[in-house]
């Protein structure tokens, strides 16, 4: 990798951590230079706008993610347990702050504020992760694992929805039970009675 690179990834890594402390609007550049000891034109150079920066880290989020929702495919054939490490890693990340918080739920909350370069990649990012569930949940009903009441587009919808208002919820009380009892209550609907 070389320094160039290595200066871009760790201003990025920095710019998600401030942005899951405290948003989109609560750093700047000044935030970046003192945690990396860089002057703010070298941040600059790398991102010349925060839309840029955080496009960039929005960018590089998905990626990751979509590799972390292959990887789950890849690594259980049972739709069933796909969905359950799905839930297994953020029941992780809200109970030993192991891993960083969904930075696109971070950002989402300030859509309205967000400039569209940003919003456009946010949504991209829901929207990516809404057809993965809804293919999950899809064969899991075709294999007679889980029981939709609705059709799967709607039920990735109430679980995407439940997962990431758990992960806020859990944040606000500081209590990773509530993650739990929320999100476990939800696959508890979608499970067949045998399972």
């Amino acid at each position: 990798m070389s320094s160039m690179t290595f200066t871009s990834e760790k201003i990025l890594d920095v710019a998600q951590s401030l942005i899951v402390a405290g948003g989109y609007n609560a750093f700047s550049y000044a935030d970046i230079s003192d945690a990396i000891g860089i002057r703010k034109a070298s941040i600059h150079h790398h991102f010349p706008t925060k839309a840029k920066l955080v496009s960039a880290l929005v960018d590089r989020y998905r990626q990751q993610a979509e590799l972390g929702l292959k990887s789950l495919q890849e690594q259980f054939s049972s739709p069933a347990d796909q969905l359950q490490s799905y839930i297994n890693f953020w029941q992780t990340c809200i109970r030993d702050s192991s891993l960083p918080f969904c930075v696109c739920a971070m950002l989402a909350g300030e859509m309205p504020m967000l400039p569209e370069e940003v919003s456009s990649r946010v949504r991209a990012h829901f929207h990516g992760l809404a057809r993965w569930l809804t293919a999950v949940l899809r064969a899991g009903a075709e294999q007679h694992l889980f029981q939709l009441d609705k059709r799967p587009e709607d039920e990735a919808q109430m679980l995407m929805a439940s997962v990431h208002g758990a992960m806020l919820s859990a944040r606000a009380f500081n209590d990773p039970g509530v993650f739990v009892a929320i999100v476990n209550s939800q696959m508890a609907k979608l499970l067949t009675p045998d399972r």
